[in-house]
């Protein structure tokens, strides 16, 4: 029943939220353009959803185009805009995701969307988290982030999934806010959800 009740709910917050920051989609693509006209404004990415269904995932671009200068390979820290660093830390670059939750590709709580290539590095009981659609934020996000491991990190994901309810949804709901509010990047992710990745980490 509440899975029915949190699909209306994502939709109606969606187009509110849409709505209300409809200034940023004008504002934040114009500054990006001027900093770096090189390519889109937009950031995609190819994601696992639900039911491990691949789906493409939108942010606005938080870096430059240009990954080299003069023949040296350029940081992500040099690369960065300088409006990449205040949206990543509001978690403005994340307003485009409210098209993939009015698509049904994603939820505003969740776990959050992983690498395709990640699939075969998971255990069977870590596939749970493909069995409800990926969020904006989720129990792993508001208990540590990139601050756990991936074994911790996927255990609460899959703790998310057998306790869902209303109640937990609510409980990282607030818990997401007040991060966000605070400036703790609860919900960014620069395409790599730790410093090492999955893939990495699981092939020691």
């Amino acid at each position: 029943m509440y899975k029915k009740v949190k699909r209306f709910l994502d939709i109606m917050m969606a187009l509110a939220l849409l709505a209300f920051s409809s200034p940023f989609f004008v504002i934040i693509p114009l500054i990006i353009f001027i900093e770096d006209s090189e390519g889109s404004f937009l950031f995609s990415q190819t994601r696992l959803g639900k039911c491990e269904k691949p789906f493409i995932l939108y942010k606005f671009r938080s870096m430059r185009i240009q990954d080299s200068e003069n023949g040296v390979m350029l940081t992500d820290t040099e690369r960065m805009l300088k409006v990449g660093k205040f949206i990543r830390k509001t978690s403005l670059d994340e307003l485009p995701q409210l098209f993939n939750i009015l698509k049904g590709e994603m939820s505003f709580i969740g776990p959050r969307p992983l690498f395709v290539d990640y699939l075969p590095y998971y255990t069977e009981e870590e596939k749970l988290r493909h069995s409800v659609s990926p969020g904006l934020s989720g129990w792993a996000q508001v208990n540590g982030r990139n601050k756990i491991s991936w074994d911790d990190k996927l255990r609460m994901d899959v703790y998310y999934v057998k306790h869902f309810s209303f109640s937990l949804d609510l409980k990282i709901f607030i818990l997401t806010l007040k991060k966000v509010l605070l400036g703790a990047d609860v919900v960014h992710d620069s395409g790599e959800e730790l410093t090492q990745t999955l893939s990495e980490y699981r092939s020691r």
